[in-house]
């Protein structure tokens, strides 16, 4: 003889059911969270870590913002209204973008992010890129991104535990770099605020060169910048571009020194073969390749 199921029985199978049903439910959210977690997470050892993955990954954004840089002035021979010119801004604009909002997502502070100047050139190459009416000049800006790929710890410290020349002679490049990214700034500058009215400057080699026999203080006086706009431009680069012209003789005329913190008084620099520290007399263990 069968027995039915009592009331409570039931009920208590319902519950456990229900119980299950909730589990499953708050699980689904729980694995999204997980999932978006770790994938923040392989970001952020990309855009910050010591592997060799991030050290290829940040290499490759170097890579990228000169080609960006090489495309910006290739277009400016071609007239823009070709259709391919507008395909592939479109194209670097959308990188551009993507790339921009990982690097926000990673950052443990994102607001912060919007206090640096490259930040706000960033925005500005998306618009340009995006929506062409604004000029094509504007993207020329983003080689300010450049300039902090080569100012952050992390790419820093990958190029000198790669490449012994940079090692060596850091501060040379990183001055080098700096005139080289001035020029180019300028030169975008010069090219957008005076291209349309100023039958001098056709191209960016047009812009190049006045930028460079400014800076030089050599004036050949075939092209001038007779607006105030101009005429303003160019005393910003005769005062800062002189300025970082002889930072890099600085840096190449004085004796060339090492890079390395002294354990007892934390001083930076060293001679190449010095052994202790003039500072405070620790014994020092630079590392070399071999040449003493």
């Amino acid at each position: 003889m069968t027995s039915t199921p009592t009331t409570s029985s039931k009920t208590t199978k319902s519950a456990a059911a229900k119980t299950a049903g909730d589990g499953v439910g708050l699980a689904e959210p729980q694995e999204t969270e997980a999932e978006e977690q770790s994938l923040r997470q392989r970001l952020r050892l990309l855009y910050h870590g010591h592997s060799s993955a991030a050290h290829r990954f940040r290499y490759s954004l170097l890579a990228f913002d000169l080609i960006t840089v090489a495309f910006i002035i290739a277009t400016s021979f071609a007239p823009s209204d070709q259709p391919w010119i507008r395909y592939l801004d479109v194209c670097f604009g959308i990188i551009i973008l993507v790339d921009f909002c990982a690097r926000l997502w990673v950052s443990p502070h994102p607001a912060r992010e919007f206090t640096r100047i490259s930040t706000w050139a960033d925005m500005i190459a998306i618009v340009s890129f995006l929506a062409p009416v604004f000029g094509e000049g504007l993207g020329f800006l983003r080689v300010l991104r450049t300039l902090r790929l080569l100012h952050t710890y992390q790419l820093v410290s990958t190029l000198r535990s790669d490449f012994p020349f940079f090692r060596r002679n850091e501060e040379t490049v990183v001055a080098v770099l700096n005139l080289i990214v001035f020029v180019f700034i300028t030169t975008g500058i010069v090219y957008e605020t005076q291209h349309y009215a100023n039958p001098a400057i056709r191209n960016y080699v047009d812009a190049l060169y006045f930028t460079v026999t400014t800076l030089t203080t050599t004036g050949f006086g075939d092209i001038t910048l007779d607006s105030p706009l101009g005429r303003l431009i160019a005393v910003g680069i005769m005062i800062f571009g002189v300025t970082l012209f002889l930072r890099l003789l600085q840096t190449l005329l004085r004796p060339q020194k090492v890079r390395y913190p002294c354990h007892g008084c934390g001083l930076q620099r060293h001679e190449v073969d010095a052994v202790f520290c003039k500072a405070c007399g620790e014994k020092l263990n630079i590392p070399d390749e071999g040449r003493f």
